[in-house]
């Protein structure tokens, strides 16, 4: 039994890991835990806590895959509600569908009973206006029909915020899961979606090898196909550590394009685990808990 995930878990961590331990299923405990992530406004880069687009609003993005069917379900530029990774498991248990984005995707969690008041919260809504303030020179600028493309590059994030929440877990039935949510980048162009929602570039699980999941720069392992290339290599043979060090190797071939800083989680069927920082500042740290520990760790990732 394991549980790994990133920085941002804090909140929930702990409760995921008393309910693996009392047996529960695998994808119960993780959307437990981040559904503690989500609504924690310490955290800012997912759920309320997170930064809106160019014109101010909120718009979540999550995904949860079963590794025992290879199902998935997820949810991108979703409006009014950041609980996406609940909504993202009702794509996958009640519609024919993988995927839902925009306008469908905030009609179908209206729709599932879904209820959020405010997700906007005070603080984002001030930060961001201050900074449009100071790029456009206006005391009172209207976004709504004003070209966004170049703000785009010229507003930079409050606080580098590119991350996300990651949560993968090996139950005790041998069942592996993950599951992913955030509110995307600060100031992103509307109906941006990076790499939470996308399977096999946020998020991969496959019972018989092992899950994988991404954080921070989600153009990149959108291009790179990251996390199935990493469940696919252990598919071949290739060890977990190996199967991380192929991706690290495809991250660095990639050219032009927006690159900055990624990093890996990955977990194989065995238990193992590794974390991989690829190019972000500073140190990044993770989460895990085995059936071996007597609490959920925080541990430094290695650096690459």
């Amino acid at each position: 039994m394991i549980v790994l995930s990133n920085s941002e878990a804090w909140p929930g961590i702990e409760e995921t890991a008393d309910m693996l331990d009392h047996g529960e299923n695998g994808l119960d405990a993780i959307l437990c835990g981040i559904e503690r992530v989500e609504a924690e406004p310490k955290v800012r880069s997912v759920g309320y806590g997170g930064w809106p687009n160019l014109l101010g609003e909120m718009e979540f993005d999550g995904a949860v895959m079963d590794g025992d069917t290879l199902r998935t379900g997820a949810v991108g530029a979703v409006k009014n509600h950041f609980h996406v990774t609940r909504v993202a498991r009702k794509v996958m248990e009640e519609l024919n569908h993988e995927i839902l984005v925009g306008e469908g995707a905030t009609r179908f969690a209206d729709e599932m009973g879904f209820q959020c008041s405010n997700p906007l919260m005070e603080n984002s809504k001030e930060v961001w206006f201050k900074k449009l303030q100071e790029i456009t020179g206006e005391s009172n600028p209207d976004m709504s029909k004003r070209p966004l493309a170049k703000l785009n590059t010229l507003i930079t994030d409050p606080e580098k915020v590119r991350d996300t929440t990651v949560f993968l877990t090996k139950d005790r039935n041998q069942s592996i899961y993950t599951a992913t949510s955030t509110s995307g980048w600060a100031w992103k162009y509307p109906g941006r979606l990076g790499d939470s929602p996308i399977v096999g570039a946020g998020f991969y699980a496959d019972s018989r090898f092992g899950a994988a999941a991404c954080t921070h720069t989600g153009e990149m392992t959108i291009r790179a196909n990251t996390s199935h290339a990493i469940v696919m290599a252990m598919k071949l043979g290739y060890s977990l550590h190996q199967a991380v060090d192929m991706a690290i190797e495809d991250l660095k071939a990639l050219r032009g394009g927006f690159l900055a800083g990624v990093v890996i989680h990955a977990i194989d069927k065995d238990d193992n685990y590794r974390v991989v920082n690829v190019g972000c500042e500073g140190d990044i740290k993770y989460w895990v808990y085995t059936s071996a520990m007597e609490k959920p760790q925080q541990f430094i990732a290695e650096k690459c």
